[in-house]
């Protein structure tokens, strides 16, 4: 059996998600699922991420980081594809 095919996603979270533990939150899930890559706050009040993995996997996060933690109120969420970099491990940067 072949291994899932390798994606690395940008996506950019607009709504009330800084300052209510969403980085470390995000970051805790990616490590579960075994996502790569990394999240950031961003000057304009929104979180950033890169994350990198098999599709399903980084979908799963996707799905988490439209939700986020329970603090968190998410408004719009944009999405892109990035090639991807080979990274494995996930950080707050």
């Amino acid at each position: 059996m072949t291994a899932p095919a390798v994606v690395r996603v940008r996506a950019v979270v607009s709504g009330r998600v800084q300052g209510v533990w969403y980085r470390e939150s995000c970051r805790r899930e990616a490590e579960r699922l075994g996502v790569g890559g990394w999240v950031r706050n961003r000057p304009d009040g929104r979180v950033e991420i890169e994350a990198e993995g098999p599709r399903p996997a980084v979908d799963a996060l996707l799905t988490w980081a439209g939700i986020g933690p329970p603090r968190a109120v998410v408004d719009r969420m944009a999405v892109d594809d990035r090639p991807p970099l080979g990274e494995s491990r996930f950080r707050v940067a």
